[in-house]
């Protein structure tokens, strides 16, 4: 065979630039799911995959054929259980720079509220969970509660929580500067928690954080600790200065607070 009949098999810059966009899409893919359950998903997906590869070989009928009704409607399945991920990709996509560092004032000032309340009710023991909407809408977490439309504040979020009042027992939902909701139902979360002494709150703040990209914020009625939940993991006693300085500056790469402590439920 002569050189210029293999001279395909060398790269030209085009190729090693088409490369590098699709190494760099993946890698960017696989930093978006890391610790969601949609990388675990993903990891599922691939190991039936295999396994389907491994009976076509062996012509194992029955498995071929079982596995490839599977591929066939797991599109639609996938559609559904990757939901608030695709949400949340599609919604990066639309964010702009620009809206976001126009906001950039308006999102210290939200987080010097949030801060302060959670300050406040920490001292009086009072419990609480305030759950901040970034891309993934929480509106749907608005139908058990009360829709509501104030602006943040300290004094109303200390308020709402204030023991046997008629919201006190749910939670705050926030977009942008507004308070949308008051005494919302949050789902708890399905895995097992490994600190047992977390209660109702701290599950339905693991729980709001594995179904969409909220900052939960809970304040413990027991032990007057206030923990964030972010993306299924808690970090638990945290103080209202690390609260507004990562509220203020909040990344989808995970927690960057010097907590007491940590639980996560599986990814």
């Amino acid at each position: 065979m002569s050189l210029e009949q293999l001279r395909f098999l060398i790269p030209g810059w085009y190729d090693v630039l088409e490369i590098l966009i699709v190494a760099y899409v993946l890698y960017r893919l696989l930093l978006f799911l890391a610790g969601t359950r949609a990388l675990q998903i993903l990891v599922g997906i691939t190991a039936l995959g295999l396994i389907y590869f491994a009976a076509l070989v062996l012509k194992m009928n029955v498995i071929t054929t079982l596995l490839g009704v599977v591929f066939t409607y797991g599109a639609f399945a996938a559609i559904v259980v990757f939901q608030p991920e695709l949400r949340n990709a599609l919604a990066r996509l639309g964010r702009s720079r620009l809206i976001a560092l126009l906001a950039g004032s308006s999102k210290h000032a939200v987080a010097d509220e949030i801060a302060d309340a959670a300050g406040r009710l920490a001292r009086n023991g009072t419990g609480a969970i305030i759950a901040v909407e970034r891309d993934v809408s929480l509106d749907e977490y608005l139908e058990g509660g009360t829709p509501m439309r104030a602006t943040v504040s300290a004094e109303l979020l200390t308020t709402i929580f204030t023991p046997y009042s008629p919201l006190h027992d749910g939670a705050v939902l926030i977009r942008g500067d507004q308070m949308i909701g008051a005494g919302c139902v949050l789902p708890l979360t399905q895995f097992p928690v490994r600190d047992r002494s977390l209660g109702t709150r701290h599950r339905a703040a693991i729980g709001l954080s594995e179904e969409s990209d909220a900052v939960v914020i809970v304040v413990s009625e027991e032990t007057s600790r206030i923990s964030i939940a972010v993306r299924g993991k808690l970090d638990l006693g945290v103080t209202p200065d690390q609260v507004r300085e990562f509220l203020a500056g909040a990344t989808d790469e995970g927690l960057a607070l010097t907590g007491a402590g940590s639980d996560a439920s599986p990814a």
